[in-house]
């Protein structure tokens, strides 16, 4: 297999994580918002923390799967959740910021996922999930 079809059925599987991640938390945020009657805040806390989780594990165990990640879990948990928490801060930033200005959260959701979906095909490829080189 070419090394470009490689990087585009992983972009694909890259995808698919997005995908759950963003559904997932767009379905939990629609339960928590609009039918809980939860604080737009609270809410997307909440989609935020199960579209997170289910991302990473289809991230690391899936597209960016490596053998050379093998003994590494700690350090790719600790830079996937430093990545999660700038994310956060962004995120929050974009959709409360058209909120603001009168944009449904629903549509911000959209607008965040746009920006996310090169921010972090980069970030993963080039740093979560590229293996360490251990000395020996």
């Amino acid at each position: 297999m070419t090394k470009q079809k490689r990087l585009l059925i992983q972009f694909a599987q890259y995808m698919v994580g997005g995908g759950v991640y963003f559904w997932s938390g767009y379905a939990t945020f629609a339960l928590a918002y609009s039918i809980i009657g939860w604080g737009w805040f609270y809410s997307k806390m909440t989609a935020d923390i199960v579209g997170w989780t289910l991302n990473f594990l289809i991230q690391r165990y899936w597209a960016f799967a490596n053998p050379k990640l093998k003994g590494q879990d700690k350090t790719v948990r600790v830079k996937y959740i430093f990545l999660t928490v700038l994310n956060f801060v962004i995120d929050y930033a974009i959709v409360g910021s058209l909120k603001h200005f009168g944009v449904t959260p629903y549509i911000g959701l959209f607008v965040a996922a746009v920006f996310f979906t090169g921010w972090n095909w980069y970030w993963y490829k080039y740093w979560v999930f590229k293996p360490r080189v251990i000395e020996k």
